[in-house]
């Protein structure tokens, strides 16, 4: 069976996840796709390895008072993929996190898509 990890980090990333979801879902229902989700990418039917909002941190002073939690997220997810690769990493917005694992994914031989949002929407 196929599998897709998709990571999102933020309320918009989760909504685009669902709908990448939902339609990848038409092409291939057979599809096994986790990651780090929101309620929506959850609802259509990706399985999290974590909460998104884990992810969800704003302003210098927040990410400082994060920065131990959210390094720890990240070797979490550098290990989980490197441990059992999936076929395919979809990174959500979110670059600041995304990149760095996006990076490991890669050099392990894992294709990976950095999925964005126009700039024009933020």
């Amino acid at each position: 069976m196929p599998r897709i990890a998709v990571i999102a980090g933020e309320p918009s990333g989760d909504q685009l996840g669902a709908g990448l979801i939902e339609a990848l879902r038409v092409r291939r229902p057979d599809l096994r796709i986790e990651g780090i989700a929101g309620p929506r990418m959850q609802a259509a039917g990706c399985i999290a390895w974590r909460e998104a909002d884990e992810l969800a941190v704003m302003g210098l002073a927040e990410v400082i008072r994060h920065l131990p939690r959210l390094r720890r997220i990240i070797r979490d997810t550098r290990q989980r993929l490197l441990a059992d690769p999936p076929d395919v990493l979809v990174g959500i917005d979110a670059p600041d996190f995304n990149l760095r694992v996006e990076t490991t994914a890669r050099r392990a031989g894992i294709p990976t898509v950095h999925y964005v949002s126009p700039s024009v929407w933020a």
